[in-house]
């Protein structure tokens, strides 16, 4: 076998990568090591235990899904831009490129199987719809319905996107575009 060094965020790409092709049962160390080329040891320096790696992926993507998305979306000029900024992040896939854009979707699958991942996914989505609504109200359209319909919609596009993306910025674009002439 082939040792390597490692850094934890491969590992952690690897987990997310491990879990979108195979589910939870695959973040295992052992079966990410072999994936990996690599022995059980590099592992270990970087985790006390597979459910400290766990916790480490969800970390991971708590700061890619919230807390990396709204800084970009920050940088925009007026409501109305970081709102077409927003759409567009959801029709391309937020996720790293090196993670692939099937993080999201794995994510919430591995939620329906494990208590922590539900409840970090549903503090995720109570963080994103609250930033949603302010976003929108802030655009001059209050109604937090329309933030939730625009939010499951993201999600949506994110799913679509790890299959085909090929058309969810035109209609991201729409949508946003029918949200806004409410106001």
């Amino acid at each position: 076998m082939t040792r390597q060094t490692l850094s934890r965020e491969d590992w952690l790409l690897a987990g997310f990568k491990a879990l979108a092709a195979n589910g939870p049962e695959a973040l295992k160390a052992e079966r990410l090591a072999r994936a990996l080329g690599t022995t059980k040891g590099s592992f270990y320096w970087h985790f006390t235990d597979v459910p400290t790696f766990r916790e480490a992926m969800l970390d991971h993507w708590r700061d890619r899904a919230l807390t990396g998305i709204i800084a970009e979306i920050d940088t925009e000029q007026t409501p109305a831009s970081a709102l077409r900024k927003l759409a567009q992040i959801a029709a391309r896939g937020a996720d790293n490129p090196a993670a692939d854009t099937r993080m999201e979707p794995a994510v919430r699958a591995w939620a329906r199987s494990d208590q922590l991942v539900a409840e970090t996914l549903a503090s995720i989505d109570a963080e994103r719809l609250r930033f949603m609504e302010n976003l929108l109200r802030r655009c001059g359209v209050p109604n937090p319905d329309l933030a939730r319909a625009l939010y499951a919609a993201s999600i949506g596009m994110e799913d679509l996107s790890s299959r085909d993306g090929a058309h969810n910025d035109q209609a991201m674009g729409t949508l946003v575009d029918l949200i806004l002439a409410l106001r």
